[in-house]
């Protein structure tokens, strides 16, 4: 399937009966390992579970097919502090704006909660458009930690501070 600047991704909630789809696409991202895989599906897995309160989902659909899946939560022991725990795109549709829609409706919805948004990445070069996608969505690198995934692999630590809908308003008023 090729994306089109004509098609638009549909956004939904996520529900078990997507876990495939997520299990199958996130396998076929070269960047992810296996046992990161098995992180993120655990954490899907989780965020299913009626009384949690840790991470909130949504999945991206285009005609009818899930091809993105987004992840977030309040960072615990913060205050306002939210961390994007995964974002992932369906390669046979990466650079549609799949990952894109995902973060910006991710941002609307913490707008009037989060004073700031964390997204942990790896320094490796092979993760250099990932880090590209965060910076060019207004993420800022915030830390580097070297070493931290594997002897050569950084951890790169991105924020952004989300814009409040009252202060876009009241920018727009002056």
């Amino acid at each position: 399937m090729t994306a089109t600047a004509t098609r638009q991704a549909l956004l939904r909630p996520l529900t078990p009966a997507d876990r495939g789809a997520i299990e199958a696409f996130s396998r076929a991202i070269p960047l992810f390992r296996p046992d990161e895989i098995e992180i993120a599906l655990e954490v899907l897995d989780t965020s299913f579970k009626p009384e949690q309160r840790d991470y909130t989902t949504l999945g991206a659909e285009l005609d009818g097919r899930l091809v993105g899946w987004i992840c977030w939560g309040p960072t615990p022991c913060t205050l306002g502090t939210y961390d994007m725990y995964w974002v992932a795109v369906d390669p046979s549709v990466q650079g549609a704006g799949v990952g894109s829609l995902l973060v910006a409706e991710m941002e609307r919805r913490l707008a009037d909660q989060a004073r700031l948004i964390v997204v942990e990445t790896s320094g490796r070069r092979e993760y250099g458009p990932t880090r590209a996608f965060y910076m060019g969505r207004g993420y800022r690198i915030a830390a580097k930690v070297p070493d931290f995934y594997a002897a050569g692999d950084d951890q790169v630590i991105f924020v952004k501070t989300p814009a409040s809908p009252r202060a876009e308003t009241s920018a727009k008023r002056r």
